[in-house]
């Protein structure tokens, strides 16, 4: 106690009693705080409850005041909408007994209608009996009369029926004969005539040269020893040739020359090359010979591929497939009658392409049809089947035009022709197949063919007799004038024409003349 001095220790006991009075003082100022505003706060949330309980009152009373309107308002348009159905029920009710009034008078009309009726249908009954009986009695004496005729003509009525049918139908015949002459001889003036101007121009314009193929080649030799090497040692030579080429050789007394002889120009032609190289080269032997032949036919096939396309540039036919190309130059080794098939067929394009200029229609397509027309005979003997069918379904295969396609199948009348192409390509190709010396036959199948027209002729009633004349290429048929008329020798030579084309295979054309004749003879005594 000593060590404090006494004021000092007096003034802290006085600020610490200052401090425990300043917070009891506050203590209590606070609590005193914190009751009023709490006793403010009840007194604003009682005021809060008493506003939200007068506005609930209020929008209550006006909720009530809008749905009185509403419903106000629905009743009134719904009294309008009642009102409106009443005058629709008035004025349907009103329209519907206007109906019943006219459905009442149309009734009673019917019913008079009816009444009507039922009195006309009594009076068509009437009628009905009495046409009937009328007919009974026209049925009597028609059958009376006819028994009547039947007596008097001594036939009865299926055989005058008959007597009449045969006698219009021989009027008709000879009605339909004279007409079908004179619109037939009519037509013939006027298409002779232009088509002999067109064929002349045609001929005139085009004068190709032609050569006979024939069945044997002549191979020249230096000296007549050398025939004696291409027989070889115990003729082996000779074998190996004829075995790698199918061509028959001869050798004979023929100075300085053997003779190739084979119907198949290709294997002659490779034949004769390849005897020419052989003799040539001087070494000719077994195995030579099988080498110089293999090189000499695959030359053959380029030579070949090159006439078919100097074939195609020669008569402007562009775009050909190259497969049709290397068909068409394996015609230049092949034959008909004699003729070179492939010379051939460009006549008959160049023949075509100036008939289709005379005539206004697509030459170059005249002429491309011209030249492959007869492309069936190139494989004709490897399938079966005519070349005109042949030839048109490897033209549809490397995608020919549809009317070169078809006028190659229809050149021998294999299909009807359908155009002037058609027409065209026939009369080309029987043109340049008919020229005199363009074509030859062997002996016994022209004698054959002579007695096959006559037969085809004689076997027609009222043939007397029939002569085939111009190397086949007219037949003379006389005929009964007592069995054939006038106009029936137009159908008959129609016929025999029909019956030729039918059966036989020819080149060119046959024209059929029939010749009937009328003799009266008298004797003065």
């Amino acid at each position: 106690m000593e060590l404090f001095n006494q004021p000092v220790f007096l003034l802290s006991i006085g600020i610490l009693a200052g401090v425990l009075v300043g917070i009891i003082s506050g203590f209590f100022l606070r609590k005193r705080f914190v009751e009023n505003h709490r006793a403010n706060m009840e007194n604003q949330g009682k005021q809060l409850i008493e506003n939200a309980l007068l506005e609930s009152e209020r929008i209550k009373k006006d909720a009530i005041l809008q749905s009185k309107e509403a419903a106000y308002q629905v009743k009134q348009a719904v009294e309008e909408e009642i009102r409106a159905d009443k005058a629709d029920l008035k004025d349907e009710r009103r329209q519907l007994g206007e109906k019943k009034e006219q459905l009442k008078r149309e009734k009673e009309s019917l019913g008079l209608l009816e009444q009507e009726l039922q009195k006309t249908e009594a009076g068509l009954q009437q009628q009905k009996d009495s046409l009937q009986k009328k007919n009974e009695e026209v049925e009597q004496l028609v059958l009376h009369q006819r028994n009547e005729l039947e007596k008097i003509a001594g036939i009865n009525r299926e055989e005058a029926k008959k007597l009449l049918m045969d006698s219009m139908e021989s009027e008709a015949r000879m009605h339909a004969a004279k007409k079908l002459a004179r619109i037939e001889q009519e037509m013939k003036m006027e298409a002779d005539k232009k088509g002999k101007n067109i064929l002349a121009l045609a001929i005139s314009r085009y004068a190709g040269d032609y050569v006979a193929d024939k069945t044997v080649s002549m191979v020249p030799l230096p000296n007549d020893e050398m025939k004696g090497r291409i027989i070889g040692r115990e003729g082996r030579n000779i074998r190996a040739i004829e075995a790698a080429t199918g061509i028959d050789i001869i050798i004979d007394d023929t100075p300085e020359a053997v003779i190739l002889s084979g119907f198949n120009p290709v294997r002659r032609e490779v034949a004769r090359l390849s005897m020419l190289q052989l003799i040539n080269d001087g070494r000719i032997h077994p195995a030579r010979i099988e080498e110089v032949v293999a090189k000499v036919t695959k030359e053959l096939d380029v030579t070949m591929r090159e006439a078919g396309e100097q074939a195609t540039f020669d008569v402007g036919a562009h775009g050909v497939h190259a497969e049709l190309i290397n068909i068409l130059g394996r015609l230049k080794y092949r034959t008909s009658y004699g003729q070179n098939v492939l010379q051939h067929s460009l006549e008959v394009a160049f023949l075509c392409g100036i008939m289709a200029a005379e005539l206004g229609i697509d030459v170059k397509m005249a002429k491309r049809a011209g030249l492959l027309h007869d492309i069936g005979k190139a494989v004709d003997h490897e399938v079966e089947g005519s070349h005109a069918i042949i030839g048109r379904d490897l033209a549809k295969k490397y995608g020919e035009p549809e009317e070169v396609v078809y006028a190659i199948g229809a050149h021998h009348e294999d299909l009807p022709p359908q155009s002037v192409l058609d027409i065209l390509v026939q009369s080309a190709d029987a043109l340049s197949g008919a020229r005199p010396g363009a074509r030859k036959e062997m002996l016994q199948t022209y004698v054959k063919r002579l007695e096959d027209l006559e037969n085809i002729a004689n076997a027609f009633e009222g043939v007397e007799k029939s002569y085939a004349i111009q190397a086949g290429r007219d037949l003379r048929i006389i005929v009964d004038a007592k069995k054939i008329q006038d106009a029936e020798a137009i159908l008959l030579s129609q016929d025999i024409a029909r019956n030729i084309e039918a059966q036989l295979t020819y080149p060119g054309q046959i024209r059929v003349t029939v010749i009937r004749e009328t003799r009266a003879v008298e004797f003065a005594r």
